[in-house]
């Protein structure tokens, strides 16, 4: 009975209360809880973690060097812990070069059957590649795209070039490349560029390398003259410099390559077809439609190639990704795709007895897809292994064979077990997830009367289907519809363009580290450290850990790490600071009774109660409203949940921003349902003060609280990009068409 279960004892690890609980072997237990309850904690820093440092510890001393160093969490055993396998959130990234075809390892095979048995034969697998020199398109050297410099962003027309017409940093007055073009005797420096001939204008910008004729005497004599657009591109551009990357951005239109239209091949490669079709013109196509094509090949010497493709694309299709095609750049997928392609890459293994923990899987999902990866955890669970799931959304919880629910609060006021059961024993408990899941939802029948809109018309960019939307001003308005329905082009991409002033709060995470804290993050520890300051007679340097006040032993961080090569680090309390981060002479300044480390640990609710400065207080406020109020202002931000990251970036996002358009995309992730009554509740604040909220969402609870609905679909990819509804919420359930409507109608009865 007892290697049934994986016993964990006594685990401590950050907020945990010493929780002991066991967990049944090949069942899918699903762990539900506030957001930073310690869900996370128990299940990644503590168990995943323990896992992957006692596979690690069976290599050689050599090998552990190369792998990734996990600390021994804060627990006192875990028994009959099987080999896991953590399917998170984190974006697979890449390059321009990194496609959904190359991470999948798809293209790969789809260049082996192509140089088995296209015709005509024009070289062997690697010359396929668009990351092959003998493969690449010429052009844009396998990118797709051409990056082009757009003059009318780079030069002020108005302006002369010592009044600034370069719009481009050390090409501005003072800057040294200007003196290039000052000195070069090419231009009167006082005409306005509007004024120039076509000769000057065309020296100015795209003059090949030479010698200037007549410079003038602060020219350097052994200097050369090359126009503006070549100077950027060589110094910038093709040297992908990080340094105005920005300003760069700003700069440069990106164009899908004329030469090979997108698809990355030279018209050799491109040449080479099976039944009409081009390797190029496979990675164009969606998944469905390859997998379509690919079943109609029937050769026998590459049977085994098509089966292992086929494969591969079905298991994209299961986990709702059939819309993506391999030419889809990774650096653009959410973090939903990302872990779902990960996902993926585990349905065909044989291994069994194995653990599968994943971190919201649910993430970037409409309701209509949660049935497909419900079908992946039962299907692993059958093959013998153990599936834990991390999950807030209901039609996830529900399919689970035990859940364990973590609270009662969130931060110090969690890191309970407060709950173990099954799903009809949760809605009956007295938990937080309890009450949310049970709570009966209803969708708003109050239509407001809307006289200004903002629109878009005929919108046509990559799936949309040439439709036209209006969205009512100082109104709640939520865009729904599956992945990959064309909400984020609509709205991050043309709404945005239109509308420029729009402030859009997205899934990018915030860096986190050991030194960044949330006083600093926020930005008001420099307030804080000015009050203190004023109190003392000292410079507000002193204040801070990584400044003038940093304690010598640990140099401002709290804790003194110890490298053990190959084996575990050593992590300790610094014994000089006592974790407090500071030198001893600050505890001699007070403001208040308080030190400035006494400050750092106080939660942002008794911080409220100290200070009296309003900004400080509007501050300190907003993250409360966030519901974040039990967060201590020096606690670090990597010790923080997805949840309450998201949080923090609607309240950061609310505080440095006056504009009128706020565009969220899922701000619901990462969040329980009663976080997200608090969400809805400040959405409604910033209508009160005649802001437009524009939303994407897949939350049904969120849908229930808007005051107009823009659904696209009516599936994703080259099956979506049309307009299914547009109107009052309380029409969306009638339509036939939506299925957003549908699994709305089905939440509120």
């Amino acid at each position: 009975m007892a290697r049934e279960m994986i016993e964990i004892f006594h685990a401590n690890e950050n907020n945990l209360k010493d929780i002991s609980v066991n967990i049944p072997k090949n069942k899918i237990t699903i762990i539900t809880g506030l957001s930073g309850s310690g869900k996370s904690s128990l299940i990644f820093d503590t168990l995943a973690a323990e896992s992957q440092r006692m596979l690690n510890d069976t290599y050689s001393s050599y090998i552990q060097q190369l792998l990734p160093h996990y600390g021994r969490p804060n627990v006192e055993k875990i028994n009959n812990l099987p080999v896991s396998i953590t399917i998170d959130q984190k974006k697979i990234g890449g390059n321009a070069r990194s496609t959904v075809g190359t991470v999948t390892d798809i293209y790969t095979l789809l260049r082996l059957l192509f140089s088995r048995i296209g015709k005509p034969f024009v070289g062997y697998s690697m010359n396929f590649s668009f990351n092959n020199k003998n493969g690449m398109c010429p052009c844009c050297q396998g990118l797709g795209i051409i990056k082009d410099i757009n003059i009318h962003k780079l030069i002020n027309f108005d302006k002369s070039l010592n009044n600034g017409a370069i719009l481009f940093p050390t090409f501005q007055p003072g800057g040294w490349r200007l003196s290039r073009y000052t000195e070069s005797g090419y231009f009167d420096v006082q005409k306005p560029i509007k004024d120039y001939s076509d000769l000057e204008l065309n020296t100015l910008l795209y003059a090949e390398e030479k010698t200037p004729d007549n410079p003038t005497i602060n020219w350097h004599k052994t200097a050369k003259y090359i126009g503006l657009i070549p100077r950027i591109r060589s110094s910038f551009l093709e040297k992908d410099q990080k340094k105005y990357k920005k300003e760069l951005e700003q700069l440069v239109d990106e164009q899908i390559c004329h030469h090979c239209n997108g698809k990355r091949l030279s018209d050799i490669i491109l040449s080479c077809k099976i039944k009409g079709k081009s390797i190029g013109d496979c990675a164009d196509m969606s998944i469905s439609e390859l997998k379509s094509f690919l079943q109609i090949i029937h050769e026998s010497k590459v049977q085994t190639v098509i089966d292992d493709i086929l494969k591969r694309l079905s298991t994209l299709e299961e986990v709702g990704l059939d819309y993506l095609t391999l030419n889809r750049t990774t650096n653009t997928l959410s973090g939903g795709e990302s872990q779902r392609i990960k996902m993926s890459k585990h349905l065909n293994s044989s291994l069994n007895d194995i653990l599968y923990i994943f971190d919201e899987p649910s993430m970037g999902l409409h309701p209509h897809d949660i049935t497909g990866i419900n079908k992946i955890f039962k299907g692993l669970k059958e093959k013998g292994n153990t599936v834990i799931i991390v999950e807030h959304d209901p039609d996830v919880i529900k399919i689970a064979d035990h859940i364990i629910d973590m609270g009662p609060g969130s931060g110090v006021n969690g890191g309970k077990i407060t709950f173990q059961g099954t799903y009809p024993q949760l809605l009956n408990s007295d938990t937080a997830t309890g009450a949310a899941l049970s709570k009966k939802h209803s969708i708003t029948v109050v239509n407001k009367k809307f006289y200004d809109f903002y629109k878009i018309d005929n919108a046509k960019m990559f799936n949309l289907k040439n439709i036209s939307i209006k969205i009512p001003k100082n109104a709640l308005t939520v865009v729904t519809g599956v992945a990959g329905s064309g909400k984020s082009t609509l709205i991050t991409r043309l709404f945005r363009n239109k509308y420029p002033n729009s402030i859009l709060l997205d899934q990018k995470k915030i860096y986190t580290s050991s030194r960044s804290i949330l006083a600093t993050y926020v930005g008001f520890f420099d307030k804080i450290r000015t009050i203190f300051s004023k109190a003392s007679g000292k410079s507000p340097s002193l204040f801070s850990f990584i400044g003038e006040g940093a304690c010598p032993l640990c140099k401002g961080k709290g804790i003194i790490k110890t490298d053990l090569a190959f084996m575990d680090g050593m992590e300790e309390t610094c014994e000089l600071c006592e974790g407090t981060r500071y030198k001893q002479e600050l505890s001699n300044y007070k403001y208040k009774g308080y030190t400035i480390s006494d400050i750092l640990n106080l939660s942002i609710d008794e911080t409220l109660e100290v200070f009296t400065d309003k900004a400080l207080k509007k501050i300190l406020y907003t993250i409360s409203e966030v519901n974040l109020g039990y967060i201590k202002l020096g606690q670090s931000l990597d010790t923080l949940s997805g949840g309450e990251l998201q949080r923090l970036k609607i309240a950061v996002t609310l505080l440095n921003s006056t504009g009128e358009i706020y565009i969220l995309d899922e701000p619901s992730t990462g969040l329980h349902e009663s976080d997200i009554k608090k969400l809805i509740q400040l959405f409604h604040k910033l209508i009160n003060k005649e802001k437009t909220v524009i939303i994407l969402e897949h939350n049904l609870s969120i849908m229930c609280h808007a005051d107009w609905i823009i659904d696209l679909g009516s599936l994703g990819g080259f099956n979506g990009g049309n307009l299914i509804y547009m109107g009052y919420p309380n029409g969306i359930t009638k339509c036939p068409s939506s299925f957003t409507g549908k699994r709305l109608l089905e939440y509120i009865s």
